[in-house]
């Protein structure tokens, strides 16, 4: 044994688990999840718009393109903006009206008349004239609902305007009910939603060349504030508040015919003069020209 010199080599083998698997997987679940969830909240969103509020959307990321679809450009969601050329104003508490009207129509004389209608009467000229007027208070009640059922904030104020033609002109009021008023209670203090609607208001009324008459209208609730105070000064402070709005909206000043408070005088529901359908604002825009009496002695249009 003295001359075996051979190492002796003691092989040891470690038994244990294998490594642990990492977390990756976890992370790529996640997102996978993620995205997921964000195209099933994009398919519900797609569901719950109108045709016409996925084309106003699509022509608002496309503003270098004049569309003709009727809530493209030519609606509330186009790529276009009201304002001066090369101006884009943004406002995010009202949608952006770009109201495409017929040509505004104005008084003329009998030298003003095109060479085309030289051969006609004068009462054939006013009720041209007067028609087209017709047409342009029409697409200006078209615009207005269609703007206000496209903003989530005056949504729940469609109820709430009124649009109808008089013989005085179109009139646009603003009614309260039981839920949402137009004013604070017992005050000329206009409420945001107010104030916002208004804008959008003065924003067509802007592109037409009638001027407007304001009047304001309360219930017949008597007044408690004092003897020195009534419905008679309130409803004209409201209406006076109604012209600073639509001054701020951007409107001349020139365009305000007349300002007139009305108290309980004219009541909407005269079975119930208390009622909060009462209270309101109306805004007239002015007839520049009168329909022509027909043979029979009635007037061609109401």
């Amino acid at each position: 044994m003295a001359g075996d010199d051979r190492p002796i080599i003691v092989k040891k083998i470690k038994k244990g688990h294998a490594a642990a698997h990492g977390g990756a997987w976890k992370v790529a679940y996640a997102d996978f999840v993620t995205a997921m969830m964000a195209f099933f909240l994009l398919l519900w969103l797609l569901n719950a718009v109108t045709e016409e509020q996925l084309k106003g959307i699509s022509n608002y990321f496309a503003p270098q393109t004049v569309s003709r679809t009727t809530s493209g450009a030519g609606g509330i969601l186009g790529g276009q903006v009201m304002g001066q050329e090369g101006a884009m104003p943004q406002n995010s508490s009202a949608p952006t009206v770009n109201l495409e009207l017929p040509p505004p129509v104005m008084g003329k004389s009998e030298d003003e008349k095109p060479q085309d209608q030289s051969g006609m009467t004068d009462e054939e000229y006013q009720q041209m004239q007067a028609e087209k007027e017709e047409q342009v208070f029409k697409e200006a009640q078209r615009v207005i609902r269609q703007a206000i059922q496209a903003s989530p904030d005056l949504l729940q104020l469609k109820e709430s305007v009124l649009l109808d033609n008089t013989p005085e002109g179109l009139r646009i009021q603003l009614v309260d009910n039981e839920r949402q008023a137009m004013f604070d209670s017992g005050a000329a203090a206009m409420t945001p939603k107010a104030r916002q609607l208004l804008e959008l208001i003065g924003k067509v009324v802007m592109q037409m060349p009638q001027q407007i008459a304001i009047s304001g209208h309360t219930d017949s609730i008597p007044y408690s504030r004092g003897a020195d105070y009534g419905n008679w000064e309130l409803s004209s402070e409201r209406a006076l508040a109604s012209r600073r709005a639509l001054l701020d909206s951007g409107m001349p000043e020139n365009r305000v015919a007349r300002v007139i408070g009305k108290a309980d005088r004219e009541p909407m529901l005269k079975d119930d003069p208390r009622s909060a359908r009462n209270r309101r604002i109306s805004i007239v825009l002015l007839r520049e020209h009168e329909m022509v009496p027909t043979n029979d002695g009635k007037p061609a249009k109401p």
